[in-house]
């Protein structure tokens, strides 16, 4: 996860006029012209909303986490990334994994991938599901000094959202799906510096923050299919906690507002407003936030947005205590039963 900073962004209010234009042969209070009954219309038949099943997104995390860190370039890595490539495939999806070269900040270049879940290919409209699926190489958060330059397990930052994306990915495949889905998992995300000065300026921060979120950079500039669109798209990190919140995130505001607007008035809808808080959040540097303003695709980020212990992102973030303990399997239910309802509510029209 990016550094724990939040940014202030000024949101412009613009007006936009939509002209809907319409013809037809002649008023129908003429009687001129052809009217279709309603019943004679071929209306495509709604798709009941499957369960997500929270338990089986837990075992999920927990298959992840057991694979140990996954850092581009180490075997369990690899291993991972080959299990969550045949997970999706078993679920019915196209899989393409995309690879590239992680340019990251310390000067290595990491081998990583992109691992995308295609269903229905070709199909619109689309809209694209993501996580990141690495963990932190360092753990700088942690109170014991001893232990800030391991590696974490990320159970919830990375894990959490790959899990949720999972389970989504198993109902699509069981309960078939009409539009377009793609389920992005990104690499080399949690890779980034968070060493600035106390009071950074406006440069430094940009350049530091272009050291997170590798993989989606990536694939904002090289989409896996040419000429690749969706209509929008949600971003899943740090979504299984205990006691998670996830307020309005600063950017998602900015560029998506509509959709996270429905969105949170889904999940009060629902009985979940005491996860999805419509409160403001901060501006975080997040995948989301590349695929807004590099790819053009309204992107909406659902993060826990906890201020403990002086923390943006809860007292585990970025230590080694992010492990399988913090994973809440009623967080899982809140998140990955919204989710599926605006995918089923968007294949029936209804989102």
């Amino acid at each position: 996860m990016r550094n724990q900073k939040t940014f202030p962004v000024v949101i412009l209010l613009s007006a936009f006029v939509w002209i809907l234009l319409s013809s037809c042969n002649a008023d129908p209070k003429t009687g001129g012209g052809t009217i279709v009954a309603p019943e004679k219309v071929d209306a495509k038949a709604k798709r009941a909303i499957p369960k997500f099943e929270q338990d089986s997104a837990y075992q999920y995390i927990k298959k992840q986490v057991e694979f140990g860190i996954r850092l581009p370039g180490t075997p369990t890595h690899k291993a991972c990334k080959e299990w969550l490539s045949a997970k999706l495939k078993s679920f019915g999806a196209t899989v393409i994994e995309q690879d590239f070269e992680a340019h990251v900040y310390t000067g290595a270049k990491l081998p990583a991938t992109n691992i995308v879940g295609q269903f229905n290919p070709g199909v619109q409209p689309r809209i694209v599901l993501a996580a990141h699926w690495d963990s932190r190489h360092i753990a700088e958060e942690d109170p014991d000094p001893i232990k800030k330059a391991k590696p974490i397990l990320g159970a919830d930052d990375g894990a959490s959202g790959v899990g949720v994306l999972l389970e989504i990915a198993r109902l699509i495949g069981k309960n078939g799906l009409d539009i377009g889905v793609d389920i992005v998992f990104f690499d080399a995300e949690d890779h980034g510096s968070n060493l600035m000065t106390p009071n950074p300026t406006d440069v430094e921060i940009l350049k530091n923050r272009e050291t997170w979120c590798l993989g989606s950079q990536y694939w904002s500039k090289n989409p896996h299919t040419p000429a690749y669109r969706a209509k929008y798209g949600i971003l899943l990190d740090m979504v299984g906690a205990k006691n998670a919140r996830f307020p309005l995130e600063g950017y998602s505001k900015y560029y998506a507002p509509n959709i996270q607007k429905k969105i949170w008035r889904l999940a009060k809808g629902m009985g979940f407003g005491n996860q999805f808080v419509e409160a403001e959040g901060g501006a975080i540097t997040d995948d989301h936030l590349f695929v807004n303003t590099i790819a053009k695709i309204p992107m909406v980020d659902i993060i826990h947005l906890t201020a403990t212990q002086g923390k943006t992102f809860g007292a585990h973030w970025h230590t080694h205590t992010d492990d399988l303990s913090v994973i809440d399997k009623r967080t899982l239910k809140a998140v990955g039963r919204v989710v599926t309802a605006v995918v089923y509510r968007e294949n029936n029209g209804e989102f």
